[in-house]
């Protein structure tokens, strides 16, 4: 079974690359068909096709672009053991955030749709293991054994965030040192983003505070590595804004 949407509305001037990375943010990408104003993007999971509608009425290049699709795909979260996070694996609020910290300009409808998707399927059990796991690394590290950043309550934030990056300095203390969640949690705001990825309470303004975060994560480090592609989840670089 193919999973795939049409996209409409496509301005003259953009290209199948532009294509590409603007829906890779949803998932991993078959292929992409461009002809015109018109393309059919083909991806791997049924998933990242739900995502891709979430973004109708989404611009591109100056162009509002008109998400459709004749087939109802199934929106299933991938519950394997495999420690790999997908970009499919993560919640819908997160990935508008990434497009925000991007450049890419989402209306406001968009993400509270964002919002409503994540209320209705919840959050992937494998992306909370995956948040709670370094959770508990990043909280052992910074504050104490058995700690969590999201349960501190009386550490002095501060202090908390120098001793995670005199940790990290350390070499060889964790080959995730430099991912974007990692560091978000290790930062003055760890509770915060924490709470962004594990609840679906959210408004839209958590939204663009995220993209904040990131935007501002990829560019402190767009000094010291490459820009990394969009499907390659929880990296430092979710992508160079």
């Amino acid at each position: 079974m193919t999973y795939n949407v049409t996209v409409s509305g496509i301005s003259p001037t953009t290209t199948e690359k532009h294509l590409h990375d603007f829906f890779s943010f949803c998932g991993k990408i078959d292929k992409v068909e461009h002809k015109g104003t018109e393309a059919v993007i083909y991806f791997e999971k049924p998933s990242a096709t739900k995502t891709a509608l979430m973004l109708n009425g989404g611009s591109l290049d100056n162009s509002t672009l008109t998400v459709t699709s004749d087939t109802v795909h199934p929106d299933v979260h991938d519950e394997s053991k495999d420690e790999h996070i997908d970009q499919t694996d993560k919640p819908r609020a997160g990935i508008a955030a990434e497009y925000l910290a991007r450049g890419y300009t989402l209306s406001d409808t968009i993400l509270q749709r964002a919002i409503e998707m994540d209320q209705q399927k919840g959050i992937s059990k494998k992306f909370l293991d995956y948040m709670s796991s370094l959770d508990t690394t990043i909280g052992s590290k910074a504050l104490g054994p058995d700690k969590t950043i999201s349960g501190k309550v009386q550490e002095t934030i501060a202090a908390a965030t120098q001793q995670a990056k005199t940790v990290d300095e350390q070499k060889g203390v964790s080959k995730t040192a430099n991912e974007y969640y990692t560091k978000a949690l290790g930062s003055p705001w760890g509770k915060t983003v924490f709470s962004f990825y594990t609840t679906t309470s959210k408004q839209v303004l958590d939204i663009h505070e995220e993209a904040k975060r990131i935007h501002n994560a990829n560019k402190a480090a767009s000094t010291t590595a490459a820009p990394v592609s969009a499907d390659q989840p929880a990296a430092a670089a979710e992508k160079t804004a």
